[in-house]
């Protein structure tokens, strides 16, 4: 679909390795939708956060996409240093020429990264899908991982900033071309 497009934000191996909440679900069902996408034509872009040292400085191994859902040839890889996908990157220049308006957005840490991204999106003039479980995050010593994603999804995202639905029925909308 040529107004829709996949965004997998900071799905790296180390934030993997560490097993934030459900990971292996949310792999599952991100590697379901991006499949999903390129069957049907809708693009695939990819986000990795870059850290001056640490477990996701460049070139790293923890820094790397996870291999689970490696990028295909071709596939645009953006860059960041903040929580925003689209703070000093080209992101939205990008999906502005590509004519791109809704954004199927997935990835790590919910109420970091997939937060900030899906708020600046917001504003930007996007509308955003948050298929469920394809978002994830760690226990932070106050809330587990759960329950910050439970949170997030369900009351502060859903009917606020984005539509929230299962996988299947994105999955669904996209073989039907419902979010062109």
């Amino acid at each position: 679909m040529k107004n829709t497009a996949l965004l997998i934000v900071d799905v790296q191996t180390a934030l993997v390795n560490y097993k934030p909440f459900n990971i292996e679900n949310t792999l599952s069902n991100i590697k379901a939708l991006a499949d999903s996408c390129r069957e049907n034509k809708t693009e695939v872009i990819y986000v990795q956060h870059d850290e001056k040292t640490g477990v996701l400085e460049p070139f790293s191994s923890g820094w790397e996409i996870h291999s689970s859902i490696d990028p295909k040839p071709g596939e645009k890889i953006f860059r960041k240093t903040y929580n925003s996908a689209f703070k000093n990157t080209t992101l939205d220049e990008y999906l502005k020429s590509r004519n791109i308006n809704t954004i199927i957005l997935v990835g790590m840490q919910t109420e970091y990264c997939i937060d900030t991204t899906c708020r600046v999106a917001f504003e930007n003039g996007y509308k955003l899908l948050m298929p469920e479980n394809t978002n994830t995050t760690f226990n932070n010593g106050s809330l587990s991982g759960r329950e910050l994603y439970e949170y997030h999804n369900f009351r502060i995202f859903k009917d606020r900033f984005a539509e929230v639905k299962s996988v299947e029925e994105v999955i669904t909308g996209l073989k039907k071309n419902n979010y062109d």
